[in-house]
């Protein structure tokens, strides 16, 4: 901690990244659970609605909380902070205005959607209970943006933390309770224990919000009304657009799955159980290793924002290079390992076979997708957001172009899916990469990015596939040999790393 009592960056890092490490340990053993307790089928109908619920979001609140991120460190900063309270009061009421008619659609025409939408009538009741959950999320979201803008890491990581207890309790406990039942009303009791957890989280943040206000006092002369909903508006339409537009598409990509796949052949049960082990079990077990990408975009989006607006550009440059070197040298090894140990390991956990049949063209994919976040959230940093918004449509738009166009085809299957998935993150690293380097400056230091920690990666793969298969040969247990060959093949990478002198001292620090 600082004298004034703020973190440094390298700590705000360890800080979140521990909290979320937890909070993600709970999350994915929740999800672990659930799969077993309502099967592939249940998490592929799960799965129809989710995309959904982020829909509903970018309809009411990712624009509102955009706002108030955005907002209230310029009311600290002048020293206005009235503005804060009655920014939070304006984006509450917009959130109520905006949750009406979507509520009134949705009671309305929840057959359609559900029918024609995601083509599965099953879905209706897990949508209807969708909207308290989003107005509470909503709720919860503006508050914890609050923190967020005012650089508080603290109270949105601990109410994270415990909104994933809540959650774990909730929806399992119900399940436990009213088990078995129809598949619609499986969904709609794990829908309804989200409302639980979000219900706890609201209340919890907005109680520490109002904590905070009144300690730190209010002070300034505020800001009128018109004035401050027009700043507000031109905040949150941009990104609430882009938001829209790209959830859309992907809920569009969801439902088309299991629609193409019943066209090239497959039963309809078939086609939601293959989307619910690649969407609900093999890309969550794969986004696990990469917690540290939310906290280090927290983190690094402020850092190069202070460093463009000093007018810094080599400050800039060192720490997008000191985040893409973190990246690399935590996600290279942590597919490598998924790689060749995901297959058995899916098949402890959610007892699914299927878990690893995509697994190294989707390793390879989140490798990917965690060079695109470091870089989006680069580009964010150095004020290019709408760039990041093209760049994210663009890659949501060639998936669901792969998607169309592969998966109905009886030959390739699921397969088309993972294709685009792939396809699109790669598109998506050489895009922000080309415009990064163009608004920046910066070198590509490929060595040090990639080289280095991929052929350090790619030895521990490799000698860990060795070790496992002898281990697997001489009868050992699945639970130990997975964590055995794992432990080994960590230590090799880090070998293998120092002999290359790349080494972890100071790597993690983004100032």
């Amino acid at each position: 901690m600082s004298k004034h009592g703020a973190m440094t960056a390298g700590g705000s890092v360890l800080f979140l990244t521990a909290l979320g490490t937890l909070s993600q340990l709970l999350a994915f053993g929740y999800r672990v659970a659930l799969s077993r307790m309502i099967g592939a089928e249940v998490m592929g109908l799960y799965q129809l609605i989710m995309p959904v619920y982020s829909v509903f979001l970018s309809l009411t609140a990712v624009g509102l909380t955009a706002a108030v991120s955005n907002l209230t460190p310029q009311y600290l900063a002048l020293g206005n902070s009235r503005g804060v309270p009655q920014l939070l009061g304006t984006c509450l009421r917009l959130l109520v205005l905006l949750m009406l008619p979507l509520t009134a659609a949705v009671l309305l025409w929840y057959d359609p959607i559900s029918v024609y939408w995601l083509g599965d009538a099953r879905t209706q009741l897990g949508l209807v209970l969708l909207l308290p959950c989003v107005a509470l999320t909503g709720v919860e979201n503006l508050h914890k943006h609050f923190f967020y803008g005012s650089g508080l890491v603290a109270p949105p990581a601990v109410s994270e933390l415990l909104e994933q207890l809540v959650r774990t309790g909730a929806v399992l406990g119900l399940l436990a309770c009213f088990l078995p039942q129809y598949p619609e009303r499986v969904v709609g009791l794990i829908v309804a224990g989200m409302v639980i957890c979000e219900v706890v989280s609201a209340l919890t943040l907005t109680v520490l919000c109002r904590w905070r206000l009144r300690r730190t006092g209010v002070r300034g002369p505020g800001e009128p009304g018109r004035v401050r909903r027009r700043r507000i508006f031109s905040i949150a339409l941009p990104v609430g657009l882009n938001a829209l537009l790209g959830n859309l598409m992907g809920a569009v990509n969801a439902a088309l799955v299991p629609q193409k796949l019943v066209e090239g052949g497959m039963e309809p049960s078939q086609a939601i159980s293959e989307l619910g082990v690649v969407c609900g079990m093999t890309l969550p077990m794969l986004a696990l290793p990469t917690v540290f990408l939310s906290a280090m975009s927290l983190v690094l989006v402020p850092r190069l924002a202070r460093s463009h607006a000093l007018d810094r550009p080599q400050a800039v440059r060192h720490t997008i290079s000191r985040a893409l070197s973190a990246g690399s040298v935590l996600a290279l090894p942590a597919m490598g390992l998924m790689a060749v140990l995901g297959e058995d390991l899916g098949l402890l956990l959610f007892r699914h076979r299927q878990v690893g049949e995509y697994l190294l063209p989707l390793a390879a994919a989140t490798a990917l997708g965690c060079y695109q976040a470091i870089l989006g959230a680069s580009l964010n940093g150095v004020g290019r957001q709408g760039t990041v918004a093209w760049i994210s449509l663009v890659c949501d738009a060639v998936q669901l172009l792969l998607t169309a166009c592969l998966v109905g085809n009886p030959r390739i299957g699921m397969g088309g899916f993972v294709l685009g998935v792939l396809v699109s993150a790669a598109l998506g690293v050489v895009l922000c990469a080309w415009r990064l380097r163009a608004y920046t400056g910066l070198r590509l230091r490929l060595f040090r990015w990639i080289a280095a920690p991929g052929l350090a990666a790619l030895l521990a793969a490799l000698v860990t596939n060795l070790l496992y298969r002898v281990l697997r040969d001489s009868g050992l247990p699945l639970s130990w040999r997975i964590p055995g060959a794992l432990a080994f093949g960590l230590v090799l990478y880090l070998a293998a790393l120092s002999a290359q002198g790349v080494t972890l001292q100071g790597l993690f620090h983004l100032d």
